[in-house]
């Protein structure tokens, strides 16, 4: 993006969360690379008063990386944002996220029931589809009839129906689900619950034999129940519907090598930290809080008997990483308060 005062583009580059500038650039040099970028991704180069997406397919034979490209149009030009997704990282093990082996076991449990909605929450950014595409992974089975709705299909997944919304021709996640549910789905995965009408079909779909899969922007695990009744939801929909809810945040990992001084260290680069783990909040349903959602009880007396209950927050398991040496308490204070 071009700077107001030296009328350059910075480049940067985001590394584990964190934006590093890599060089600048006159704006002559940069104008001609993002006319290029946006030739390789589709886009219309002449446009430049709307924003526009597109993508970039790049594969060397070694490696198959996806490229979502966003251009804004900003007061001195267009601020492009590039994204990269390679598709040979997914994820297989909710280990090899961060996952303690206690949360596994909870998780796997809920995963393996037969109807109810499993809901993820977190800010952009926080790892929530990753950690769809996991769930989806650990259940997939041939005698399963499972499928998504998503914006946008993120990875290919072997044996599993994947629809891509497009608002364009009306194809939005209500009108894709109002469909899919005449498919005969066993397990169902919404991308994100944005609406009234997502919010109550799904909740239907849960309460009618389907295992539903969804996320939701929510702060911590508890207000996600708030968040679906402010859609139109009512409590007692929510209360019968809802088996698990899963809060969670990404902090930075502690460099194996350095253990966390950057000294020296080729493999961090000098920042102590290489890669990424989440921190998680699981919020089960029982009895006694089903009541309570069904009596529209304050989130703050949810959420304090959850944690009576045994929940573990955000802050607590986060604590637990920093103990076992796995990020710091900065990355925990400033991921799992916010």
């Amino acid at each position: 993006m071009p700077s107001r005062i030296s009328r350059v583009y910075n480049i940067r580059f985001r590394k584990d969360g964190v934006l590093h500038l890599a060089r600048k650039l006159h704006v002559r040099q940069a104008a001609e690379i993002t006319s290029r970028l946006k030739i390789m991704a589709s886009m219309d180069i002449a446009e430049k008063r709307r924003p526009q997406d597109g993508r970039i397919r790049f594969d060397d034979g070694s490696k198959a990386v996806d490229i979502r490209v966003s251009a804004l149009p900003t007061d001195y030009g267009q601020k492009m944002v590039l994204r990269l997704l390679d598709k040979g990282q997914i994820i297989h093990k909710l280990d090899s996220l961060g996952m303690s082996q206690g949360d596994i076991a909870t998780i796997d449990e809920e995963i393996h029931k037969p109807y109810g909605m499993f809901l993820i929450t977190g800010p952009t950014g926080s790892g929530k589809t990753t950690t769809l595409y996991t769930l989806l992974q650990m259940i997939r089975s041939p005698e399963l009839n499972i499928s998504t709705i998503e914006e946008p299909i993120e990875y290919k997944l072997e044996g599993i129906t994947q629809t891509a919304v497009n608002p364009k021709i009306d194809l939005t996640f209500a009108s894709a689900l109002r469909t899919l549910l005449r498919q005969d789905p066993d397990v169902i995965m919404v991308g994100e619950i944005r609406d009234s009408e997502t919010a109550e079909l799904a909740i239907r779909a849960a309460l009618t034999g389907h295992l539903v899969f969804s996320t939701l922007h929510t702060n911590d695990s508890s207000s996600a129940i708030v968040r679906l009744t402010d859609m139109g939801v009512e409590p007692f929909l929510v209360a019968s519907a809802v088996n698990c809810i899963v809060a969670q945040r990404l902090v930075r990992r502690t460099c194996p090598k350095c253990h966390g001084t950057g000294e020296s260290c080729i493999h961090c680069g000098g920042s102590g930290f290489r890669g990424r783990l989440g921190i998680y909040e699981i919020l089960r349903l029982d009895e006694d809080l089903r009541e309570m959602v069904h009596s529209r009880a304050p989130v703050a007396e949810i959420r304090k008997k959850a944690i009576e209950s045994g929940m573990k927050t955000l802050a607590m398991d986060g604590h637990e990483k920093v103990i076992a040496g796995l990020t710091t308490e900065a990355e925990v204070a400033s991921e799992a308060m916010s």
